[in-house]
């Protein structure tokens, strides 16, 4: 699975606002509201079923990356936000460092295995020191989206 073909480049946030998980997470879904990928009527219920996801255990995998995500039924397809925190922002990772990039994933409830596809394109690229390094010194949406390109077609 290329990311390139489910993150949303409309939201793509290089410069958060919010300094704390649940406000970063409100602001990604809320990106994908005005890229018109979420409905108004849906965000209160996809930011309130991440959380609750994130509740169940942090998603802050070390490195200074998360990635929350939910798989939920009234999404249809799957779509990314990508958010990048200059100060860091505690998601309770696993190494209790902060998270600088965050990479918010919305599934279809019936497609588990497009979820974990998605996971594994994400994970593949994030595990890399020199794509973090990369994405977390973005300073638009073009130089993040030249990034996955760039990772996609190497992949492949």
């Amino acid at each position: 699975m290329k990311l390139m073909d489910i993150v949303v480049k409309d939201a793509i946030i290089t410069e958060l606002i919010a300094k704390n998980r649940d406000g970063v997470i409100t602001e990604l879904v809320d990106s994908l509201v005005a890229s018109g990928c979420v409905t108004e009527a849906q965000r209160e219920d996809f930011t309130k079923a991440i959380i609750r996801r994130e509740n169940k255990g942090s998603t802050g995998f070390g490195h200074g990356v998360a990635v929350p995500h939910v798989k939920h039924a009234d999404i249809e397809t799957m779509r990314i936000a990508i958010g990048n925190s200059a100060d860091g922002v505690d998601f309770k990772a696993l190494d209790r460092e902060p998270v600088y990039s965050i990479v918010l994933l919305l599934s279809p409830e019936d497609q588990p295995e497009n979820h974990l596809d998605a996971m594994e394109a994400i994970f593949s690229s994030l595990s890399q020191d020199t794509f973090r390094r990369f994405l977390r010194q973005a300073n638009s949406p073009d130089d993040v989206l030249t990034l996955l390109t760039e990772t996609d077609n190497a992949v492949r």
